[in-house]
């Protein structure tokens, strides 16, 4: 046990010896490689992270695109269902005021048609009670002759009857 507690020189430098030509091998045949592909993967790891980076920027962008035509597609339907039941509107008015126009016209012909037949009917009563009226005076006309030949007659009978004559 002191050997192990004292080493011998030599033992001590054929250790230092192989320590470094194993420390040497390592550096050139795996330490090398090692760090180079450490080395590529920290780049790949930093490229992929950029391009994650990148990607999230543009769905950052992409969805704020997105938002933007949601929000102008909106709009854009609002305005055309704005202006369908504008047009609608329009339409039922212009509809209410042709067929107000049309009744009016319905009704103010309707009303003439009346007044030219109230003026016929009229002007037949008037034709009506004027032959009636010319029937009347024609027989009061009559009844005062005949009462004058009546008369006439009387008084011609009663000359003839006179003692006088």
């Amino acid at each position: 046990m002191g050997a192990l507690l004292s080493p011998a020189l030599g033992t001590v430098i054929w250790a230092s010896i192989a320590f470094i030509a194993v420390l040497l091998l390592l550096r050139r045949m795996a330490w090398g490689p090692i760090l180079q592909a450490l080395k590529d993967r920290e780049e790949s790891i930093a490229s992929a992270l950029n391009e994650a980076e990148k990607a999230r920027q543009e769905m950052a962008s992409l969805s704020d695109e997105n938002e933007r035509l949601l929000k102008e597609a909106r709009v854009e339907r609002d305005g055309i269902l704005k202006e369908a039941r504008e047009t609608a509107t329009q339409m039922v008015a212009e509809a209410r005021a042709k067929a107000r126009e049309e009744a009016e016209r319905d009704l103010a012909n309707a009303r003439e048609a009346i007044a030219v037949e109230r003026k016929a009917a009229v002007a037949e009563l008037k034709a009506e009670v004027a032959g009636i009226s010319i029937d009347i005076a024609e027989r009061l006309m009559r009844q005062q002759l005949e009462r004058n030949e009546q008369q006439q007659q009387l008084v011609n009978k009663l000359i003839d009857e006179s003692p006088l004559n």
